[in-house]
């Protein structure tokens, strides 16, 4: 019954440690992406839905678009260029731009 006992408190604690998967949402309040855009509207950037309808069915668009994420970038809709990330919210894991990058797309 120990053996029991000690299993279930370690499955707890590795449960209590692992980190939950954030959100696309998360990910743009973290990186601070409606400083420059909005869902539907240009600002200071296009709006998530004109990058959508842009992209959405261009080969290798994702990829593209995860490597600007996570690098910055030229800039694609006129003089305004995307942020490094150290002018954002950090670095972005190849992960979470996936991640970013296909709920913009989704829009």
């Amino acid at each position: 019954m120990i053996g029991m006992a000690g299993l279930l408190t370690g499955l707890y604690c590795c449960t209590a440690l692992a980190k939950p998967e954030p959100e696309p949402t998360d990910l743009i309040d973290q990186q601070h992406c409606m400083f420059c855009h909005t869902i539907d509207a240009p600002f200071l950037a296009p709006s998530f839905r004109q990058i959508a309808d842009r992209y959405r069915d261009q080969p290798n668009a994702s990829v593209m678009l995860e490597n600007k994420l996570r690098k910055g970038g030229r800039a694609h809709w006129g003089d305004t260029q995307m942020p490094l990330p150290a002018e954002r919210g950090g670095p972005i894991s190849r992960r979470d731009a996936h991640k970013l990058v296909q709920w913009v797309l989704s829009q």
